[in-house]
């Protein structure tokens, strides 16, 4: 019996998130993400002239911010289709690392960290949706990608001792499903890892491993079986797991495609959040305007007091935005309860 219940509780500790700052928790509060949203100063964020610039994720190192994010020249997709506008990724996208000295920005081009590199590789042709981590001392930066002459999205991750690199690649993309896109990790205390992704059908999935280089394996299939869902982000608080992704239809936030919410135990079963809608597409600025994107996806979670993402209540909001024509990464504070 007594050999029963240390099993019980091991599975309890490997599945739950304990690294928590209980100043962060979310246990208590009482109004959503949504209402906290800041207004957004003019100059907030990434963007760069002739680019798409998408998928931003953020880490501090020292007292600079680097932000990752995804770009493609402008004019490669079809300006006449709402999906098709940001198509050009496919083929043309590539990671790049922006910098600031303020988790609001501006940040200011640094380098390509990664790039389609040919041959038979698994990300030969393109590189997209950066997610930024850290687990110990080394930088770990998952990603998802697409071979020369294929249409299927893959994910992988590649590592650095420096966050200005060198940056080394997995030769072979993480075996999950025919099409898995939009990497989601979240790195436990012990250095495990909670990997969420979504396949081609807007089905979303949720793997485990011991280690960012280790074998993954799914734990979780279609987790939210009453709509479509991608994007998705995690971060843990109050003892819990919590996802924010793009609501495809509204079945979690009630409007379509803005961020819906949902709340786990143990990474495996899922449900609504208490306040399901994370936030919209209208944009509030710090002049006093506003204005509702054509699209904003891609959602990802600072918390500037850790300096890195997923560990307690989030204190910015990152998001793709596509506004006239033209799509930049906004960061937008989050204020305290």
């Amino acid at each position: 019996m007594k050999k029963t219940l240390a099993w019980i509780t091991l599975i309890f500790i490997s599945t739950s998130c304990t690294h928590v700052h209980s100043t962060d928790a979310l246990a208590e509060e009482t109004k959503p993400i949504l209402d906290r949203l800041q207004p957004i100063p003019l100059d907030s964020g990434f963007r760069q002239d002739g680019y798409f610039v998408w998928c931003g994720s953020m880490i501090r190192v020292g007292d600079r911010y680097h932000l990752f994010a995804s770009r493609w020249p402008e004019g490669t997709g079809d300006p006449d289709d709402l999906v098709g506008v940001l198509d050009g990724y496919r083929k043309y996208s590539e990671i790049v690392r922006a910098t600031s000295d303020n988790p609001m920005g501006p940040f200011h081009f640094e380098e390509v960290v990664l790039a389609g590199r040919g041959g038979n590789y698994w990300d030969g042709q393109s590189c997209h949706g950066p997610k930024i981590v850290k687990i110990k001392d080394r930088f770990i930066l998952y990603y998802q990608a697409i071979a020369c002459d294929s249409r299927l999205r893959k994910i992988g991750y590649a590592w650095a001792d420096s966050i200005e690199g060198p940056w080394h690649r997995c030769d072979h993309e993480i075996p999950l499903t025919e099409d898995a896109n939009n990497p989601a990790p979240y790195i436990r205390e012990d250095g495990s890892v909670v990997l969420a992704f979504r396949n081609r059908r807007l089905v979303m999935y949720v793997a485990e491993a011991d280690a960012f280089d280790g074998d993954y394996k799914i734990i979780a299939d279609n987790i939210f079986s009453g709509g479509k869902i991608e994007d998705p982000d995690l971060f843990c608080a109050d003892g819990k797991y919590h996802m924010v992704m793009n609501d495809v239809h509204g079945a979690i936030s009630g409007t379509i495609r803005n961020g819906g919410h949902l709340v786990s135990e143990d990474a495996i079963t899922w449900e609504p959040y208490k306040h399901p809608r994370a936030y919209s597409h209208e944009l509030v600025w710090a002049d006093g305007t506003s204005w509702t994107a054509t699209r904003r996806e891609r959602p990802d979670f600072f918390n500037d007091r850790t300096g890195v993402k997923g560990n307690g209540q989030p204190t910015h909001l990152i998001t793709g935005v596509l506004h006239d024509g033209q799509s930049w990464c906004v960061v937008q504070e989050i204020a305290p309860e």
